[in-house]
């Protein structure tokens, strides 16, 4: 409670909310101090006072011989994991949390970390949370309190840039493909500014706004979007805005949309070492439409899908599994190739349909990348040389 007071004083805070949920990234080992806090937590009897899901972690604990790394780094990992469950969180190990059932409800205050799940619990449920960082998270899931600033605010929470995004072709914005790029395009043009869009159709899919979210996360400090017609605190525009005018209009420009497609990309190799989906996290409804692309015979080169150990269950359930494995589609839980070593050493290239993969995988697994459709990964998967089909862009 020190720690939460602290943070709260020096936010401004005047007073703190009462949390109903959180979702912890402090599970991820980044170093043994993350460890030596979660075990003095549970030293001190700590437990959590309101429902509390898991991030990924650093191991895969399904199948923890596909991480390459050293054992003192994986018994540590482990030791992090364990801590955390022992504190009472649910063990769910997912970026997407609202993917196996954690959906706080409109106006509900959390305390949630990990961009993509704040963006899309504030954005596409209508909860309220910040970005809690690692160790703020857990004190405020023990305490059941966060401080009353930022998104947990109506001020907070009010657009003050309008995005038009009815100059794109319309074909487009049916196409899954388009939705990472305008969440990477719009973090780089919104920064820390809550955006309200307008344009995008009503069909617009939970996946397709998992996906906006998480690159407008990624590339920019976006926490929470607004859709007008979709998302549930824009009904319509002048809701969304608070009734004010908005401090800027930007039209999505055609052009504007191509250079981000291509920034997406740090590759110009016609051959691919690896593809990776999953992030955030693949949910059944693109499981299915991965499956229904599937080769005949197996994938040229390593292809990953990272996914909750929920749906994996379900998979198995429903006989699935068997069909993707044929195919050489690895199904990684629990974690994602981008926070812990599963791919192949040496570097190369590797192809994925998500912008969050796209903006980490350079840095943080010395992979070149280049982004396409899934349509686009499974051809150039199957044959290990780059596919893409760019023609809507143009």
């Amino acid at each position: 409670m020190r720690l939460v007071v602290e943070v709260a004083r020096i936010l401004g805070a005047e007073r703190l909310v009462t949390i109903e949920s959180a979702h912890i990234d402090g599970c991820l080992h980044h170093g043994d101090g993350g460890v030596e806090f979660a075990e003095r937590l549970v030293e001190l009897g700590g437990r959590v006072d309101v429902p509390t899901t898991l991030n990924v972690g650093a191991l895969d604990l399904l199948k923890p011989e596909r991480i390459r790394s050293h054992a003192q780094r994986k018994a540590m990992a482990l030791r992090q994991m364990q801590a955390y469950e022992t504190l009472g969180c649910r063990p769910t190990w997912t970026c997407a949390p609202y993917q196996v059932g954690h959906r706080p409800g409109l106006g509900v205050h959390v305390a949630w970390g990990e961009s993509n799940a704040v963006a899309f619990a504030n954005s596409v449920l209508g909860a309220r949370t910040n970005r809690y960082g690692d160790f703020m998270d857990i004190c405020c899931a023990l305490t059941r309190r966060a401080p009353e600033t930022g998104l947990h605010t109506d001020e907070g929470r009010r657009a003050r840039v309008h995005i038009d995004v009815s100059p794109v072709n319309p074909e487009l914005l049916s196409r899954d493909v388009f939705y990472p790029v305008l969440g990477t395009w719009l973090g780089r043009t919104a920064g820390d500014r809550v955006p309200v869009l307008t344009g995008l159709p009503p069909s617009v899919s939970e996946d397709q706004l998992k996906s906006l979210g998480a690159a407008a996360a990624s590339s920019g400090s976006v926490g929470l979007f607004h859709v007008v017609g979709v998302t549930p605190e824009a009904p319509t525009l002048a809701a969304a805005l608070g009734g004010r005018t908005p401090e800027e209009v930007i039209g999505v420009e055609p052009a504007a949309l191509k250079a981000t497609l291509d920034s997406l990309s740090t590759s110009t190799s016609r051959d691919i070492q690896a593809v990776a989906l999953g992030s955030p996290h693949f949910s059944d409804p693109e499981f299915r439409a991965l499956e229904e692309r599937l080769p005949e015979g197996r994938f040229a080169v390593p292809f990953y899908v990272c996914t909750s150990r929920s749906q994996v269950e379900r998979l198995k359930e429903e006989g699935r599994l068997d069909g993707l494995t044929a195919a050489g589609v690895e199904v990684v839980a629990d974690t994602c190739v981008v926070v812990t070593p599963i791919l192949a050493a040496g570097g190369g290239v590797l192809m994925t349909n998500s912008g969050k993969f796209a903006h980490y995988t350079p840095a943080n697994t010395g992979y070149d990348v280049v982004y396409g459709s899934l349509e686009d990964c499974v051809t150039s998967a199957t044959t290990g040389t780059v596919s893409r089909d760019e023609g809507l862009w143009r």
